[in-house]
């Protein structure tokens, strides 16, 4: 646009530079004012729209808002469609909107990425641009879901690593339920059975061995009450509460010749259940749980690890990245076909032209350097280079 010499065109192009992602200083805040914010609406084209979409920016009315703050300290914020972006974002969407051409100002012909749309606009390629990137970002989603299925598979399997060692070393072990209690009730009789032999031998010496035993004392008492319950009737009564007594003393003292008989001293054997009571007590005190729950915890784990060793397939994942990389390369590749023969076209075409632009002998060539793995472009860079005359070698724009 034209104006008079101080209408204010530089102060317009300045602030429209910034939303564009020009740097920003301090300088650019009026004096006493907290910040300097400007704002800049564009119509959009399917070129940008496409990119907004990549990047989840695009707005809700068809228009681009791209907003700028700088603070008096000179820090500035950057804002596509009112979502906070880096300022290459800002820069990248911006150098699609608007080209300043200044004295000193860096042209957008020299970049790239402009030239690569210069080449795929004079082609008539932007559908095809446009498809390569719908199929780049679907490809590219199903890398990331991949790539996320296995940092989660590594994760299980050093989770399934670490829940198979404890159901080792707990199987190892084997904890039954009730053996807590069993092996604490074993030890405790084991830890006294000198004092258990000694007492049972004393009360059947009481009962029925010694020269005054219980059992023979009461029997006697029994042989004789019988003999006068036959002369007074009333000592009946007496003679039937005896009588029972005698055959529980009969009864008891079998029991504790039983238990004489099995009853001995063991050491190796309460050796054993003190290893084993403190193998069990080491056990929960390393899982932090009551010993007589070890065996709850055993089948806690193992079904942990029945659940971590379903294995996770990834081969579905695998299917469709492999699908969707297919489909972008196959549209990559006929959008490769159509630059190389657009190139070599226009490449005759700007180097026909130079012949009448008293830059004979020169030449204005476009290279495909290939990109790998490829990107949302496409298969490859394009590079303008230039000869001015006869016997240069052509180079890029400078």
């Amino acid at each position: 646009f034209t104006g008079e010499t101080g209408a204010g065109k530089s102060i317009l192009i300045d602030a429209l530079a910034l939303t564009l992602g020009e740097r920003a200083d301090a300088t650019v805040v009026r004096e006493g004012a907290p910040r300097a914010d400007i704002t800049a609406a564009f119509d959009t084209h399917p070129q940008v729209l496409a990119w907004l979409e990549a990047h989840e920016l695009h707005g809700d009315d068809g228009t681009i808002l791209l907003r700028r703050t700088v603070d008096a300290a000179g820090r500035s914020k950057a804002f596509i469609n009112g979502a906070a972006v880096t300022l290459a974002q800002l820069r990248e969407v911006g150098e699609q909107l608007v080209d300043i051409h200044g004295q000193h100002a860096h042209q957008l012909l020299l970049k790239t990425d402009a030239q690569r749309r210069l080449l795929d606009a004079h082609a008539g390629l932007e559908d095809e641009v446009r498809a390569v990137g719908e199929r780049y970002r679907a490809w590219q989603a199903v890398v990331r879901l991949r790539e996320a299925a296995e940092q989660q598979s590594r994760e299980a399997q050093l989770e399934r690593e670490r829940v198979e060692w404890q159901v080792s070393e707990l199987q190892k072990l084997a904890p039954q339920p009730g053996e807590w209690e069993e092996v604490q009730a074993e030890h405790h009789r084991l830890s006294h059975a000198a004092s258990l032999i000694e007492g049972t031998r004393a009360a059947l010496d009481t009962l029925s061995e010694a020269d005054s035993a219980v059992l023979t004392q009461l029997g006697a008492a029994v042989h004789g009450l019988q003999a006068l319950a036959e002369i007074d009737p009333a000592l009946a009564d007496v003679l039937a509460a005896l009588e029972p007594a005698q055959v529980q003393v009969q009864e008891a003292v079998h029991s504790l010749a039983r238990y004489a008989d099995r009853a001995e001293l063991d050491p190796d054997r309460l050796a054993e259940v003190d290893a084993r009571l403190q193998a069990l007590h080491t056990m929960a005190r390393k899982y932090r749980v009551a010993p007589e729950t070890l065996p709850a915890e055993l089948t806690q784990r193992q079904a942990q690890l029945a659940a971590l060793q379903a294995a996770s397939d990834l081969d579905a994942l695998q299917a469709q990245e492999a699908q969707t990389h297919a489909a972008y390369l196959q549209a990559a590749q006929a959008l490769s076909r159509g630059r190389a023969k657009a190139a070599r076209e226009l490449a005759d075409a700007v180097t026909g032209a130079m012949q009448g632009l008293s830059m004979a002998g020169g030449r204005f060539e476009i290279a495909l350097h290939p990109l790998e793995p490829g990107g949302a472009a496409g298969l490859e860079q394009v590079e303008f280079l230039v000869a001015g005359h006869a016997g240069v070698s052509p180079r890029p724009l400078a």
